[in-house]
C-alpha cells in the first residue's frame, strides 16, 4: 500500500496548502503524517523533512531559483513555485539525496499536475542550479541586513528589528538558531513519577532520553516514531514544552493552596505545569476564549489525571467581576507575534507584520489592564510571550510597572544559575535562541508584585 504512494507529490499538497493558502504548517503536516501512518518510517521522515526544510528556507530558496529563472518565482504558477522550492531544497541541503532524482522527480510532478509544457523550464531551473549548487549567489555583505534576510531565510523588518535590538551577533546567533537540530524537549509530570523513573521506563522501550541540565523535570527524547505511540505519553507521565515554556511555572513558584488563574491557557502546558508544582493543593483555573481551545486544555488535564485544575470559557478582555481580587497569581501569557518560536513554526515569519505586532501590543496591553484587577493585593503577576519585540516585551512591562499598583519582582533564584541574566533581579528575563543555551525558544517573562495596602 505504501509503494503506491508518491511522497514528492505529498509534500507538495503539504505545500501548497500553507505556502499558497495559509494553513499553518505543524496542522497540515501533522495532519498528512496522521493520513499515511502506513508510510515507512522513511517515508515519512522525508515528507517531513522536505516540508519543514521547503518553509524554513523558503526566502532563500526564491532568492536561489530567481537567479536562475528569467521568470521570477512570484510570478510563477503555484504549482511550479513550490515544485521548484521543495527541488531546491533537495539539491543544496539533502545529501542524500541524488541530484538526477530530485530534478527527474521535479520534472515528472510537474506533468502529472497538467503543466507539461514547463517540464523543460523546470529542468533547466533545477539542472543549473543542481551544477553551480557549491557557489550560489548571495547578496553583498556590505547590506547586512538583506545578507541576513536571504542566508537565514527571514524577512528583512525582522532582521531590522533585532539588528537594533540585540546587534549583529546575536542577531545572527538567533537566525541561525532556528536552523539547529534539537531532539524534543519534555515535562515529567511530577506529580505523578520522579524524572528518574520515567527516563528509565523509556529508555525500556528504546527511547533515547537524556536530562535537559537546567529544570529537574525537563527531559529531552529521540528516537520513537510518534507520541502516541509511548504508552508513558497515553498515560499522563509527561508533556511535550520546550524550557523557555517550563521556566515561566518555575519563576511563577506557587505556594501551596494558591488560587491561580491563567487568563490564556490554551493548550494549558503552563497551568498544568503550575499544577504539578502545587502537589495536589490549591486550584489553578485555565481560561481560553473558545471552547475549541479549552478542550485541548481539558484533553491535557484528563491524560495528566491533575485534580487541582480546571478549564473555562472566558474573554481575557472581559472584566469578571466575580474574581476581582481573588488570585493568588494570575498568569498572563498573551497572544504575540511569536517571533521567538520560529524554530519550531517557521511560517510565523512570513505571517507576521510589523502592522500586526503593533495591534498585539496593544491587544495585551487591553488584557494586562483586566487581569490585573484579579490579583489580591499582595499577590503575583506573570506577563510572558513567546516573541522577540521589544514592543511587545520590555516596552509593555515598563508601562504596566508604571501605571498600575504593582512593583517588579526579582525572581534570579528560581532560574538556572548557567543562564540567568542580569535583568532577573529587575523582575524581567528575555531568553535568546542561540544565545541563552541549547534548546531555549525565544521568550519573555516579567514578574510583579500587588503592593499591599
Amino acid at each position: 500500500m505504501g509503494a503506491q504512494i508518491n511522497t514528492r507529490s505529498v509534500i507538495l499538497d503539504i505545500l501548497i496548502e500553507i505556502n499558497e493558502k495559509g494553513a499553518f504548517s505543524d496542522k497540515v503536516l501533522g495532519a498528512a503524517l496522521g493520513k499515511y501512518q502506513y508510510l515507512s518510517h522513511a517515508d515519512r521522515a522525508f515528507i517531513s523533512r522536505v516540508v519543514m526544510g521547503s518553509v524554513e528556507r523558503r526566502l532563500t530558496l526564491d532568492y536561489i531559483a530567481d537567479s536562475f529563472s528569467k521568470v521570477p518565482t512570484r510570478k510563477m504558477k503555484p504549482v511550479i513555485r513550490n515544485i521548484l522550492r521543495m527541488s531546491t531544497y533537495q539539491l543544496v541541503y539533502m545529501e542524500g539525496v541524488e541530484d538526477f532524482a530530485a530534478c527527474s522527480e521535479a520534472v515528472k510532478l510537474a506533468a502529472k499536475r497538467g503543466f507539461g509544457s514547463l517540464k523543460g523550464f523546470v529542468n533547466g531551473v533545477l539542472r543549473n542550479i543542481a551544477r553551480q549548487k557549491n557557489s550560489l549567489p548571495m547578496p553583498d555583505k556590505s547590506n547586512i541586513s538583506l545578507f541576513f534576510s536571504v542566508k537565514y531565510s527571514t524577512p528583512e523588518w525582522i532582521v531590522d528589528k533585532w539588528l537594533l535590538s540585540y546587534g549583529e551577533e546575536n542577531t545572527e546567533k538567533i537566525l541561525a538558531a532556528q536552523y539547529e537540530e534539537r531532539p524534543l524537549t519534555i515535562r515529567c509530570n511530577s506529580a505523578a513519577i520522579p524524572s528518574e523513573e520515567l527516563a528509565e521506563r523509556l529508555r525500556s522501550h528504546g527511547v533515547k532520553v537524556s536530562e535537559s541540565g537546567y529544570l529537574p523535570e525537563a527531559l529531552t527524547i529521540e528516537n520513537y516514531d510518534y507520541l502516541d505511540k509511548i504508552e508513558e505519553f497515553r498515560e499522563g507521565l509527561f508533556s511535550v514544552q520546550d524550557l523557555s515554556s517550563m521556566l515561566v511555572g518555575r519563576i511563577t513558584a506557587p505556594q501551596k493552596g494558591d488560587f491561580v488563574l491563567d487568563v490564556c491557557a490554551a493548550p494549558g502546558g503552563k497551568s498544568l505545569h503550575i499544577a504539578e508544582l502545587l502537589d495536589g493543593s490549591g486550584l489553578v483555573e485555565a481560561r481560553d476564549l473558545t471552547q475549541a481551545k479549552v478542550s485541548l486544555i481539558e484533553e491535557n488535564i484528563s491524560r495528566l489525571k491533575l485534580a487541582n485544575i480546571k478549564a473555562s470559557v472566558a474573554d481575557a478582555t472581559v472584566r469578571d467581576s466575580a474574581l476581582i481580587e481573588k488570585a493568588d497569581i494570575v498568569l498572563a501569557d498573551l497572544p504575540c507575534s511569536g517571533l521567538g518560536i520560529i524554530g519550531r513554526k517557521p511560517d510565523i515569519k512570513y505571517n507576521a507584520s510589523e502592522e500586526g505586532c503593533a495591534a498585539l501590543a496593544a491587544l495585551q496591553r487591553e488584557i494586562l489592564g483586566v487581569a490585573s484587577e484579579y490579583v489580591k493585593p499582595g499577590g503575583v503577576m506573570i506577563y510572558s510571550t513567546c516573541t522577540l519585540n521589544s514592543q511587545e516585551n520590555t516596552e509593555n512591562a515598563r508601562w504596566f510597572a508604571e501605571n498600575f499598583d504593582f512593583e517588579p519582582e526579582p525572581f534570579e533564584e528560581y532560574f538556572p544559575k548557567e543562564i540567568c541574566p542580569d535583568t532577573a533581579v529587575r523582575g524581567y528575563a528575555e531568553l535568546l535562541p542561540g544565545v541563552t543555551g541549547q534548546g531555549f525558544d525565544g521568550f519573555f517573562i516579567a514578574k510583579f508584585r500587588r503592593k499591599a495596602r
